[in-house]
């Protein structure tokens, strides 16, 4: 097993902008690490509200009328949580004492392969004074990290009535500023690409720098989904004097929320890359640090921890241990089973009933957000049913409040979103001047309205689980696990749910789950047959290049999986020879795609 500071050999994944939004609350104290997202500073101000009132903590609300309210919201919440998970963590090491079970709980929890979980068991065996034990678990036992998340691209700039706020205003530059302020020692994970304008704008905070024995107070994770990402973003901060601690990988389809597909390129062989090179990538990055460093005056350190992550698909302790042993990861993500745990996430009971009872064909890839790339949605969420509601109606689109994804700008130049009334209006009118046969205009229709607030969606499961009160138009719970949903159907306890990560139980009653690597391939079999009939008819030079770069990316992928499905062991729980026939099929389907040749006029 690969060595970690952390207890565990897991960690939870962001999901939406609520389901894991009080989730350290929950499992930090049982050094499990969880991620938040910041981009919702609303709901961040009514759940910091919540918090200190359920915790006795005080609390001094925050204007939007307040000068840089959101940062200034986003750190308060952070170091609400902060506070919580502490005072959770010191009761949890004094149980030893009251005997109340929660020391217990985060030793039982353990994998027993944990040195942690040996060396108490040892103590507890060799030292009879109660002292010395308490000694013990002060000076060894942590919590898990209270990590935050960035979607770099929602960086839509703000106003002050008509006047243009500077860019260090911006909604992710403000969601930086919110955390970097906060007294958080734990790291922030960037994901959806690259953003070079916000990336400059952590050098103006000094926690993001090292001391001389490489401690950072915090730290920078990237979310990529292949190595070749890596290299430039990675490169491009430590110019800068920023060192990125952890490259967090994940499969570009087979995960939860937005899907960003990469070029065919899958999760094994991209692993592979980075296993083979991760010392290469650590020398030469630290390289350009040093350098910056010693250019800005600043400390130089005399190492620098780096760590590899993966997440995407996981759904069983097999694969788990796969991951962690062959790629020497350092974690693994274990998202969208989480969503059946409550002790871990929040979910509203009608939602969750609705994915426990979720089938394959109910989890699917929509167009219904406004970012415009595909999202993971589950058929009959409340959103999509209020939604379909107004379409019917004939009102289609919602008023739009926040305006978080408000990227595109209207007449006037102001930030518009394409799930809001006004421009679902404005397009549905444009769309009928053009008198198009009814077939056309259905299929056009349907790509204007589509379109829904996730904004609201993604925030309302936590309000309703409190009962913390939401103001103006309903709009549901939208939700967004990954395909591995399919496979789990029922709610769980923390406990059980660890326990199957680590292979003491197992949680899945269906009698067939997929294996994440096929998963991943027959999603990214399908996802290019629709690319090859999207661009049939519109057939570029470019398009014709993207997808034979595509099928030969998918081909090397499944060369890579017939060597290791042939050459190793029977590792997993569906046998080798299983999962050669599955591959052979696939790679089957794949040659039967053909690619459409452009031809210049």
């Amino acid at each position: 097993m690969p060595k970690t500071n952390n207890p565990h050999t897991f960690h939870i994944p962001v999901m939406g902008l609520s389901f894991t939004l009080d989730s350290p609350i929950k499992v930090a104290k049982y050094g499990i690490s969880s991620v938040i997202s910041i981009v919702d500073d609303v709901i961040i101000e009514k759940m910091n509200e919540y918090y200190s009132n359920k915790f006795e903590l005080p609390f001094k609300g925050i204007s939007n009328k307040v000068e840089d309210y959101r940062a200034k919201r986003i750190t308060s919440y952070l170091n609400t949580v902060d506070t919580i998970v502490k005072d959770k963590f010191e009761n949890l090491k004094q149980s030893f004492e009251t005997k109340s079970g929660e020391l217990e709980k985060y030793m039982e929890m353990l994998p027993d392969f944990s040195e942690l979980k040996q060396n108490f068991t040892k103590t507890l065996h060799d030292n009879k004074l109660k002292d010395e034990v308490h000694n013990w678990i002060h000076n060894h036992l942590t919590p898990g990290s209270i990590d935050v998340n960035i979607m770099t691209k929602l960086d839509k700039a703000n106003f002050k009535g008509k006047e243009k706020l500077g860019t260090e205003f911006n909604d992710a530059h403000a969601a930086l500023r919110g955390f970097a302020n906060s007294n958080l020692e734990s790291s922030i994970i960037l994901s959806a690409g690259m953003n070079p304008r916000l990336y400059s704008y952590f050098e103006a905070f000094e926690d993001f720098f090292p001391n001389i024995e490489g401690y950072l107070k915090k730290k920078i994770i990237l979310k990529v989904s292949d190595y070749r990402s890596a290299i430039i973003q990675g490169k491009f901060l430590a110019k800068k004097g920023l060192w990125v601690s952890e490259y967090r990988i994940e499969s570009g389809l087979n995960c939860g929320g937005h899907a960003f597909a990469s070029d065919g390129y899958l999760i094994g062989p991209i692993l592979e890359e980075f296993k083979e090179n991760k010392e290469a990538l650590k020398t030469d990055v630290f390289g350009i640090l040093k350098n910056a460093l010693e250019s800005k005056g600043k400390t130089v350190p005399n190492d620098l921890n780096l760590s590899v992550t993966v997440q995407g698909g996981v759904g069983n302790s097999k694969e788990h241990e796969f991951l962690l042993d062959n790629y020497n990861v350092d974690s693994v993500g274990w998202g969208t089973p989480f969503l059946l745990v409550p002790e871990a996430t929040t979910v509203e009971p009608n939602t969750l009933q609705t994915l426990i009872k979720a089938k394959e064909k109910d989890l699917f890839l929509s167009n219904v957000s406004p970012l415009g790339v595909p999202f993971n949605s589950l058929k009959g969420s409340s959103n999509d049913q209020i939604r379909n509601a107004k379409i019917a109606n004939g009102k289609p689109g919602s008023p739009c409040p926040k305006k978080f994804l408000a990227l595109s700008l209207d007449e006037k130049g102001m930030p518009i979103c394409t799930a809001s009334k006004k421009m679902q209006s404005k397009r549905i009118e444009e769309l009928k001047a053009e008198n198009l046969d009814e077939e056309t205009y259905n299929e056009k229709f349907t790509k204007i309205t589509d379109k829904t607030c996730l904004c609201e969606g993604l925030a309302n499961s936590s309000l309703i689980e409190y009962g913390v009160e939401r103001k103006g138009e309903d709009q549901g719970v939208a939700i967004c696990p990954g395909p591995n949903m399919a496979y789990y159907t029922k709610e769980v306890s923390l406990k059980e749910m660890v326990g199957h990560i680590y292979g003491k139980n197992n949680v899945i009653e269906v009698t067939h789950r997929p294996h994440m690597f096929i998963k991943e391939l027959s999603m990214y079999v399908d996802y290019f047959s629709n690319k090859v009939n999207e661009f049939k008819d519109t057939l570029t030079f470019k398009n014709e290049k993207y997808l034979k770069t595509f099928k030969t990316n998918l081909n090397n992928g499944i060369a890579y999986y017939e060597n290791m499905f042939s050459s190793t062991k029977d590792y997993f729980e569906i046998n080798n020879k299983v999962l050669l026939t599955e591959l052979e099929k696939l790679k089957s389907d794949l040659f039967e795609i053909k690619v459409p040749v452009f031809e210049k006029v």
